[in-house]
């Protein structure tokens, strides 16, 4: 039995009668009752995509755990781009073709975590959704780049969930109080807490900033799912070791998971990043970066790009030490990055928008003619 199944066959059982209320456990509230009211009235069932493979995907719903293919009766999927995802809200038909479930609409997504797709094209991959709070795990053991944190906290801003940075694996070293500092300068106004999992030293600490729907990011080795396993108070995620000769993990998680969590809210482990790409993610930038955001309103020109402007009050800043130059560097970076991206994004819509134009026209076209020939 898969470690979904036996979590939510438990949660199952604990929910008492069947219906919306035995997915309390994943989130289930008046507001999506509501928005699932008419999907309820033409025979569908409400439930939560827990994982998701190729052409199939496991749901938890009232009655319990179940398979599920991802396209609706009788025609294609309906719903998000790229199909449903880990976190997803969707309507199932049970009487699916072959006998089995199938996904035949997914709810609008609260929020959703969206990186550049592995082919770095100007399609985003959705990595989870519905998410409330985005855990950006650091392992102690490899100090991080700030830059790294900085680029998972404007993904997390991005997504409209709220990020915590939680530095793992604090037994194998000295003090954290440096690599905390380094961190916190890296993520101005967000949480970071420090943990060890393996002793459970912060744990709770850990548990105390996590709320709703939680994701687990961050690169292979970090330790997400031993501390997945710590917060789920239980042994259901894989986990491996380190190589020691770079510190970096070997992908034990190869899909994401959700499960719910003992007190409240679930959780989604995810595969490790080694690369994680923006995708317009102005917001998220301007949020992560609300430090360099609110010296720039002090600029004599509203469209200062602080390189060499006179009366630059972002540029002063780091003369006089109050901004370090490392952190204006990641953010003018990222913004190009950004901007690179929306670029291909806009030209992408443009050259989808041609072909609607000229399908559109080709039809007409096979229209008239046949017309003609009846004549």
């Amino acid at each position: 039995m898969s470690s979904f199944t036996s979590a939510s066959s438990s949660s199952s059982s604990d929910s008492g009668s069947p219906g919306p209320s035995g997915l309390a456990a994943y989130g289930w509230d008046g507001a999506l009752e509501d928005a699932f009211s008419p999907h309820r009235a033409a025979g569908l069932v409400p439930a939560r995509v827990a994982a998701v493979d190729r052409g199939l995907c496991d749901v938890v719903t009232a009655s319990g755990p179940l398979r599920a293919a991802t396209h609706a009766v009788g025609g294609p999927f309906g719903g998000p781009e790229g199909g449903p995802c880990t976190g997803d809200w969707a309507g199932l038909r049970l009487d699916g073709p072959d006998g089995r479930a199938a996904v035949a609409v997914v709810l609008p997504r609260r929020t959703a975590i969206v990186r550049s797709s592995a082919s770095r094209d100007s399609r985003g991959q959705v990595l989870a959704a519905n998410v409330d709070t985005v855990a950006v795990a650091v392992p102690l053991t490899a100090r991080a780049a700030p830059g790294r944190i900085e680029r998972l906290v404007a993904l997390a801003f991005e997504s409209g969930a709220r990020p915590v940075v939680v530095l793992t694996k604090a037994d194998q070293v000295p003090g954290t109080a440096g690599f905390e500092a380094d961190a916190a300068a890296a993520a101005p106004g967000v949480d970071v807490v420090a943990c060890s999992a393996a002793t459970g030293d912060g744990v709770d600490a850990v548990r105390a900033v996590l709320a709703g729907t939680v994701v687990l990011v961050g690169p292979s080795g970090a330790g997400k799912s031993t501390l997945g396993n710590a917060l789920l108070g239980a042994d259901l995620l894989a986990t491996g070791d380190v190589r020691e000769s770079d510190g970096k993990g070997r992908h034990t998680t190869v899909r994401r998971e959700l499960l719910p969590l003992p007190g409240g809210g679930v959780l989604i482990d995810t595969p490790g990043l080694r690369g994680v790409g923006l995708v317009e993610a102005s917001d998220g930038l301007e949020r992560a970066f609300a430090d360099v955001e609110e010296l720039a309103a002090g600029c004599r020109f509203r469209d200062c790009a602080h390189q060499a402007e006179p009366g630059c009050a972002v540029l002063a800043a780091v003369a006089d030490g109050t901004l370090p130059g490392r952190r204006l560097d990641s953010y003018r970076r990222l913004l190009r990055e950004n901007e690179w991206a929306a670029s291909r994004t806009d030209a992408r819509l443009r050259a989808e928008q041609r072909d609607r134009v000229k399908a559109i026209s080709r039809f007409q076209r096979q229209l008239y003619r046949e017309r003609g020939r009846d004549r």
